[in-house]
């Protein structure tokens, strides 16, 4: 039996004119009463203003009386069943579409910006492609070694100053790739994930799958996936 998947938005409504708030409010309150999800705001067809709320009927008809009085004319509505990632929502709404009516852009709290990541990659394989037409190296890979010989087995897959983690018997075992891709774990060096994690369980075992390393804020994947 497959396992059915969470689901983030309940019920939905959509391009409702803001008289209905007025009109058919004994409607609109079946709905939103007590409901919290994320709303949208429109002009016409352009998007004016996205918000989140924990009681959306309120917040809906206040937006009818304050600083938004007049500048929208229909509003959608998106019912969740929890809470849990509706801020990020909220955010990842107002970082991608251009809004007038909201005054502050989107924050994520916990996730990574990678574009750090991403330039300092980006300029190390720059540095290494100007080194070979400098003459400074004779392949443009001769900086990471052979490979197929130099260094660690996770080097031959480009795994290099990387944190690590594993489990046993419920304790977490930490460790860490170096640039060579060897792997420095209690003081002593690996030439491969499953030796070091076969120096932890003392029997012959899959590094690639009982090694784990963070690919995003809180979320600890196999560094099997590593090698795809």
């Amino acid at each position: 039996m497959s396992k059915k998947r969470a689901q983030l938005v309940t019920q939905y409504l959509e391009g409702i004119s803001s008289k209905a708030l007025e009109n058919y409010q004994h409607v609109i309150k079946q709905y939103s009463k007590n409901r919290h999800g994320i709303y949208a705001l429109y002009k016409g067809t352009r998007l004016y203003y996205v918000g989140l709320a924990s009681r959306l009927r309120g917040r809906l008809r206040s937006h009818l009386r304050d600083r938004h009085t007049g500048k929208w004319d229909r509003f959608s509505i998106y019912l969740t069943l929890r809470d849990h990632h509706m801020k990020d929502l909220e955010s990842l709404i107002l970082r991608i579409a251009k809004t007038k009516g909201n005054k502050i852009k989107g924050k994520f709290t916990h996730a990574e910006n990678l574009h750090r990541r991403f330039r300092s990659e980006v300029f190390g394989d720059l540095k290494l492609k100007a080194n070979f037409l400098l003459g400074k190296v004779d392949d443009v890979n001769s900086e990471k070694g052979d490979l197929a010989t130099v260094g660690g087995t996770m080097k031959r897959y480009g795994i290099a100053s990387l944190k690590i983690r594993g489990w046993y018997k419920g304790k977490e075992i930490r460790a860490y790739v170096k640039r060579d891709g060897t792997i420095r774990l209690k003081g002593k060096t690996f030439n491969s994930p499953s030796l070091a994690a076969g120096s932890i369980v003392k029997r012959a075992i899959n590094g690639w799958d009982f090694w784990h390393y963070q690919r995003a804020p809180g979320d600890w994947v196999p560094i099997d996936e590593l090698r795809d």
